[in-house]
């Protein structure tokens, strides 16, 4: 470990027991002055299966002096064993979100990564371990592969969605084990009234959206319906014609059911379809002209922080040659068309003195690719199967329940740079991991101290028999105050094409060498604090990752051939970081919030190949009175070292920009600010006006996205900054 390294820890385990000492005191401070006297004891627990549309088979707890909307809140938790963390329907609305990677972000401990400024593949990032480690589930099922979350996560509409529940760190979640960093679970909303809604905005960069929602509750049950279109033109920040943000064309549509009796069931489902059409790099929609184009210099290499002296090409920084470019809108260019359908289906029923719940769920995933010259065609298909029971034994509640999951990929394509040589099942993988897992969950000490323990046991067809324990503890300080440690183990079996990279398409075989799982072992804390007014919530996440897949698509084999070679880091991964995040509701119409985040990362080049900040920070104001609703957010984002993770282990980058300058070894500090104004016309019609990144704070004003290494080979992966400018947007919602 180097001295800067052990500067760095050493500054890092100074703060986090400061940031949980100083969040203690002041939470114990509230809970014992004169404004907030211990009621007459907590609330049992309830001996249930967990509440309706969570991850089951978690237990749910309850106190007295709760609700739902407060628990919603920053810094408020759900009365559950798990630290879990959730964002109401009205919260997304206020966010002016699309989908559930712009309703997650920017949040302590949340973030979305881009990793590609061409084709703006995209990650949720949990403690800011890598985006493959965390698991959607949609109400409680996980029907989400790393190749499915790395376009799919766009696609995922918010209409008709009561919450999104977020559990971050150690025994996430029993039935997910490949959850390594924690699960989003996106919860659908059951209608108690007739609805129908609409929403019809606009914006700058061409953007253009529709979204439409029907519910009708029935005698004995309900239905939902939901239409979301969606559109935005590809964004050239600094002129020379390569996009930096990714234009699309999505169409989704689905439908959801609720059953109250069927055979003594109690019953939810919900089937969805996905239509999406994206393109980065060359400008404009017209792809078949696009990847028809591959000859020829359309782009101005000139223009923009560290652009080339010539437009027409680059100087390779070791040789001093000069590069012309000669591939075409087509070689800077990929495109992705993406078409998924999926269905998820439970039902639970009584059954002697407990309570029996199955659950299945379906995808199918289509994606026909273009990158840079090469074809890549891909269909994915998933099924999933569980059902646990619940019962009551000796002071315990016990669950045990076996599940079934299935996952495979068929791809082929074509190599565009060796004149279009197929590939076969370059990453092809099926994978059927059969499970049992058992659960037990007691209260101590007159109800104040909670404890779920699990085992599960997976026997996965290609790495084996693994097992996975957890223990989650609650301990309630006070009816207000309360502390949460979750220690376990996880597995994920890793895949190849998107774990890290599309890069293996620039070869025509891989060479495996992964014999075990991705292992985590993690432990966290939070300590948390909530009364009417005021939320607060402190937590400490450590992540030990072992097995970690590396994807090298730049290996020879011993005759020199190039080859993608996946194997396993051979030292451990570590991540751990402390976070604060609370709210204060200053009077009936005004609430403020604020958080932020310190991280410390150990890891081996190669590993962690997408750089992450060391801090962040974020405030918010709301602000809703009569017909008016008004919302702005703050995220100051602190440097990355670039150097770290972007290196090859020589301590350099090796990447340059195209005028032979070297990149950036550390990121600068930056903020941006969003804000968004709602006015309620009527009951059923509002105005809203929102602004993202207000005063315009983009990455190619500091430093381009692409890079060269030295002997001149381009690259599009650059990535610290914003890519898309200030983005203006208004719209209008209709509710009946």
């Amino acid at each position: 470990m180097s001295a800067s390294d052990r500067r760095a820890l050493r500054r890092f385990f100074m703060a986090a027991p400061t940031a949980l000492a100083l969040a203690s005191w002041a939470m114990c401070a509230q809970a014992h002055d004169g404004h907030h006297h211990e009621p007459e004891r907590v609330a049992r627990v309830k001996t249930t299966a967990s509440k309706e549309g969570g991850t089951l088979p978690e237990v749910t707890v309850h106190s007295l002096g709760t609700s739902t909307q407060r628990q919603m809140r920053p810094g408020a938790l759900r009365d559950d064993i798990v630290m879990t963390e959730s964002v109401s329907a009205r919260a997304i609305e206020k966010t002016g979100a699309t989908n559930v990677n712009e309703a997650v972000d920017k949040n302590p401990g949340v973030a979305v990564q881009v990793e590609c400024s061409i084709c703006n593949v995209r990650n949720v990032l949990l403690n800011n371990l890598p985006g493959r480690y965390t698991t959607l589930l949609i109400d409680g099922i996980p029907m989400y592969s790393s190749v499915s979350s790395a376009y799919g996560l766009d696609s995922v509409g918010l209409y008709g969605v009561e919450r999104i529940d977020i559990a971050r760190g150690a025994g996430a979640s029993l039935i997910a084990p490949e959850a390594l960093a924690g699960t989003v679970n996106i919860v659908t909303k059951r209608p108690t009234r007739d609805e129908a809604q609409m929403r019809v905005q606009g914006g700058n960069f061409g953007a253009r959206r529709l979204d439409v929602f029907l519910a009708k509750p029935l005698q004995g049950g309900a239905v939902t319906a939901a239409v979301h279109y969606d559109r935005h033109n590809s964004v050239d920040g600094n002129g020379d014609g390569i996009s930096e943000y990714t234009g699309y064309d999505r169409r989704m549509g689905g439908m959801g059911w609720f059953l109250d009796d069927v055979g003594g069931f109690k019953m939810r489902g919900r089937f969805d379809l996905v239509d999406e059409k994206r393109g980065g790099g060359a400008l404009g929609r017209d792809y078949q002209a696009i990847k028809d184009n591959m000859s020829g210099n359309p782009f101005d290499f000139s223009r923009g922080a560290g652009g080339s002296p010539r437009p027409d090409g680059w100087y390779a920084p070791d040789s001093g040659d000069f590069l012309p470019y000669d591939s075409g809108r087509g070689g800077f260019s990929e495109i992705i068309f993406t078409k998924r359908a999926q269905i998820v289906h439970q039902g639970e029923r009584r059954l002697g003195d407990g309570r029996l719940r199955l659950a299945m769920g379906a995808a199918q995933h289509k994606q026909d690719s273009f990158y840079e010259g090469d074809y890549y065609f891909a269909k994915q298909r998933q099924y999933y199967l569980d059902g646990n029971y619940q019962f009551p034994a000796a002071g315990w509640l016990i669950t045990a329940g076996a599940s079934w999951r299935y996952e495979d990929l068929r791809s082929h394509g074509t190599l565009g740079a060796q004149g279009g040589a197929p590939v076969v099942g370059l990453d092809n993988y099926t994978f059927r991991t059969p499970a049992l897992y058992l659960q037990g969950y007691r209260t101590f000490l007159g109800d104040r101290l909670e404890l779920n323990a699990s085992v599960r046991v997976d026997r996965h067809n290609e790495y084996g028999t693994i097992v996975s324990p957890r223990a989650n503890l609650l301990y309630h300080h006070t009816a207000h105050l309360s502390s949460r440690l979750s220690a376990g183990k996880g597995f994920r079996a890793p895949t190849s094409f998107f774990e890290q990279d599309h890069g293996i398409l620039s070869t025509t075989r891989i060479v495996r060498e992964v014999t075990k799982p991705e292992v985590s072992e993690n432990l966290s804390y939070a300590l948390n604090f909530a009364d009417d007014r005021f939320a607060v919530t402190t937590s400490y996440n450590y992540n030990r990752i072992k097995h970690m897949a590396v994807l090298d698509s730049g290996a020879q084999d011993a005759q020199g051939n190039p080859i993608t070679l996946f194997t396993s880091a051979k030292r451990p991964v570590t991540v751990q970081g402390v976070d604060v995040n609370a709210s204060y509701q200053l009077t009936p119409s005004l609430a403020l919030s604020a958080g932020g985040e310190l991280y410390h990362y150990k890891f081996d080049p190669g590993t962690l190949v997408f750089a992450r900040p060391k801090s962040r920070f974020f405030a918010s104001v709301d602000f809703e009175q009569g017909p008016w609703t008004l919302t702005a957010k703050v995220n100051v984002t602190g440097p990355m070292d670039l150097k770290k993770f972007h290196g090859d282990g020589s301590g350099e980058q090796g990447r340059y920009n195209f005028d032979g300058t070297k990149k950036r070894d550390k990121s600068p500090t930056f903020a941006t600010v969003d804000v968004r104004g709602q006015y309620s016309i009527s009951k059923n019609v509002s105005l809203y006006l929102g602004v993202d990144n207000l005063f315009n704070y983009r990455q190619v004003d500091k430093e381009s996205f692409l890079w060269i290494n030295g002997d001149g080979e381009m690259d599009v992966t650059h990535l610290w900054g914003p890519n898309r400018g200030r983005y203006i947007y208004a719209g209008v919602k209709l509710d009946f």
